[in-house]
C-alpha cells in the first residue's frame, strides 16, 4: 500500500558498474531518463561553480541531467558515430529544460552520440521524454531545506505518473542531499523495468532536499 506522500514529508551505496567507452552508436537497450533536482545541485556544485542555472533569477526545479543510452548492465560512452555534433543554437534551445548549454553539449558527448541519432533528433527524443513525465508539483511548494526519505519522493512521482511503476524509477543520492530521478524507458521512450545495475534506490538515512529560490 502506497504511503501518504504529504504526512511522509512533513512528519550509498550502488554496486560498482562497468561501461564500455568508444562503443558503435546505437547498440544499446534502453534509456534512463535522468532528472536532477536543480536545487540540490546548485548546493552541492552550481554555486560554487557560478552556474547560471543557479542563479536568483532561476526557478529550475526537476532539470534534464540527460537522456542516458543504457544496456541491461553497464552502458555505453564516447561512441563512435558518423553524425555531426550538434550547432550551437542546438544545445542552446535545450537551456529551458537542461538548465545551460554546457550540460547539453557535455551530454551529447558521453551520451547522445550513443543513441545512434543525429543531434536533433537526439534531443527531439530528449524533450519529448522529459516532457512525457509529470513533475510532482507539491514538490515546488517547499520553502524549507527538509529531510526527505528517497521513498517519498519517489512515491510523489508515482502519484504524479499513474503509468509508472516502482522498478521503473529509482532515486539517487548525493553527499546527503536527494539527487536525481532516473526513469527507465524503451527506446520508443515508453515505460519499462529498471535493470539491476539501475534500479537501487539511494540509501542515504536523512538525505535533504532544498527548496527553490
Amino acid at each position: 500500500m502506497r504511503l501518504g506522500f504529504i504526512g511522509l514529508l512533513f512528519a550509498p551505496f550502488f554496486a560498482a558498474t562497468a561501461w564500455a567507452d568508444g562503443e558503435r552508436a546505437g547498440n544499446f537497450d534502453y534509456y534512463v531518463l535522468a532528472l536532477s533536482w536543480s536545487p540540490n545541485w546548485c548546493a552541492l556544485e552550481g554555486d560554487r561553480k557560478n552556474s547560471e542555472q543557479c542563479d536568483a533569477d532561476q526557478d529550475f526545479g526537476w532539470v534534464l541531467h540527460g537522456l542516458w543510452p543504457q544496456n541491461e548492465r553497464g552502458w555505453p560512452s564516447n561512441c563512435t558515430t558518423s553524425e555531426r555534433n550538434p550547432s550551437r543554437s542546438l544545445t542552446s534551445n535545450m537551456v529551458d529544460i537542461m538548465g545551460t548549454t554546457g550540460v547539453a553539449w557535455y551530454q551529447w558527448k558521453k551520451h547522445g552520440k550513443c543513441a545512434g541519432l543525429s543531434g536533433t533528433d537526439y534531443f527531439a527524443a530528449a524533450r519529448r521524454a522529459f516532457e512525457s513525465v509529470t513533475k510532482p508539483p507539491v514538490l515546488r511548494k517547499i520553502t524549507d531545506t527538509l529531510v526527505v526519505p528517497p521513498k517519498v519522493i519517489e512515491e510523489a512521482f508515482l502519484q504524479s505518473n499513474p503509468q509508472l511503476s516502482h522498478d521503473q524509477i529509482t532515486i539517487t543520492c548525493k553527499s546527503n542531499y536527494i539527487q536525481e530521478a532516473r526513469i527507465c524507458l524503451t527506446k520508443s521512450l515508453e515505460p519499462r523495468r529498471c535493470g539491476p545495475d539501475v534500479i537501487r534506490d539511494c540509501n542515504a538515512a536523512k538525505p535533504l532536499f532544498a527548496p527553490i529560490n
